[in-house]
């Protein structure tokens, strides 16, 4: 298994260690602002369904779903997805994360290019991700170098689709921030605060383009196909 190799240790570190922070990060932000109530006293729920209603988006659906921040947009049903913890509370974390979610669904409607090429990955995402370890581990452990080159191109999908990610959730949170003022669902001042809770959480993103781009690199180098005599 690589996670017994100390290369691919040493070439995961920089990435383990974001994901640590970014975890903290998002948590700790998320139970902060979870304790401070929106004055206009909409649940994330609520502060949603303004949000798309104002830009027309009736006929997107708010669904609850199981989990601690768990909350998603489907394109492929039009449905806003929301967690316990974020659809029944009306603080300031609840509706931040209800409004990005929302931002996904204002994205949906604009037809904004990263989202409808991240959403056309993700069937051949889920399919590569689990093929590329095989044939790498066939490669590496069998000489098969043909086989190993196979899987590091699987696994690159992988890589594109975790950088496609980050402007997409960028994009997201820019537009809930502009939204939710204008929907007035919270002030100007409560925005920035609801915006810390995004931006934390955007570190988690970072921190699997990180981790999948360092994997690469170490697949690369553990073929030799990165630095070596071939």
């Amino acid at each position: 298994m690589f996670f017994f190799d100390p290369l691919y240790m040493l070439f995961l570190l920089p990435a383990l260690a974001l994901a640590g922070f970014a975890q903290f990060k998002t948590q700790h932000t998320f139970k902060k602002y979870s304790r401070v109530r929106s004055s206009s006293g909409m649940t994330g729920a609520e502060a949603a369904r303004r949000m798309l209603d104002a830009r027309g988006l009736n006929q997107v659906e708010i669904r609850r779903t199981r989990g601690f921040l768990s909350d998603h947009y489907n394109p492929a049903n039009r449905t806003l997805n929301l967690s316990p913890d974020v659809a029944d509370s009306d603080s300031l974390s609840a509706v931040g994360v209800a409004c990005h979610e929302a931002g996904h669904a204002l994205q949906h409607a604009a037809h904004y290019a990263p989202l409808q090429f991240r959403t056309a990955m993700v069937p051949m995402t889920q399919l590569s991700s689990n093929a590329a370890y095989i044939f790498i581990l066939i490669g590496i452990f069998f000489g098969a170098m043909s086989m190993a080159k196979i899987g590091i191109v699987l696994f690159a999908v992988t890589v594109l689709f975790s950088l496609i990610t980050l402007p997409v959730e960028w994009d997201a949170t820019a537009r809930a921030k502009q939204q939710m003022v204008a929907a007035g669902v919270v002030s100007p001042s409560e925005r920035d605060q609801s915006g810390r809770v995004l931006n934390a959480a955007f570190l988690t993103y970072l921190a699997a383009a990180v981790s999948a781009i360092m994997t690469l690199l170490y697949f690369l180098v553990r073929t030799g196909l990165l630095g070596g005599d071939e």
